[in-house]
């Protein structure tokens, strides 16, 4: 590790120094290594001719531009795909504003609907509580008619008993039989 270390160091002491010259440590140029990767192409790179780079990189250019243009229709279909999704969502947009619109104007219209509803039911409610007070009316006035006439006819009576001889009464009598049978006569 310490080796290593070193080497670091002692590098950049060197690149600072501004010193140039040839390196002849074999294990720091590393010539070993690279001779090891020229060999190992010239002996593999034998058997690979021109024209057969040429098809392998002929094949992948294919392929490539296979590619590319699957790509592109692929995006040309997504972008189909996109402008008919933005059409249907603009659609279903403008439908809720127009559901939304018409809920408005609906609840408007119920709204307006319940309130002559209201109005009517009142007054139907006013009608009844008249007529109601009306009938109470007639029905209180028939009562204290009929009390004012049994108390006149009790009065009347009391003051015909108290003043009527039997001669009198028979007569007063006659003319009432008299008066009703000229009603009826009238009447039929």
């Amino acid at each position: 590790m310490k080796n290593i270390t070193d080497s670091f160091v002692s590098s950049v002491r060197w690149s600072f120094a501004g010193s140039f010259g040839f390196n002849t440590d074999i294990l720091a140029t590393n010539p070993i290594n690279l001779s090891v990767v020229l060999g190992v192409l010239i002996f593999f790179g034998k058997g690979v001719c021109a024209s057969c780079l040429s098809d392998l990189l002929d094949n992948r250019k294919l392929r490539i531009l296979n590619t590319i243009r699957n790509s592109e229709e692929l995006q040309g279909g997504a972008i189909e795909r996109l402008e008919k999704a933005r059409a249907r969502l603009q659609k279903v947009e403008r439908e809720a504003e127009q559901f939304r619109v018409n809920g408005y104007s609906e609840i408007e219209r119920e709204k307006l609907n319940l309130i002559k509803s209201t109005y009517k039911t009142l007054e139907e409610l006013e009608n009844y509580k008249n007529e109601t007070i009306r009938f109470d009316h007639q029905r209180a006035v028939q009562q204290v008619r009929q009390q004012v006439f049994q108390q006149v006819l009790k009065g009347a009576r009391g003051t015909l008993n108290s003043s009527l001889n039997k001669e009198l009464h028979l007569r007063t009598i006659s003319d009432n039989i008299g008066t009703f049978e000229a009603m009826e006569e009238i009447t039929d």
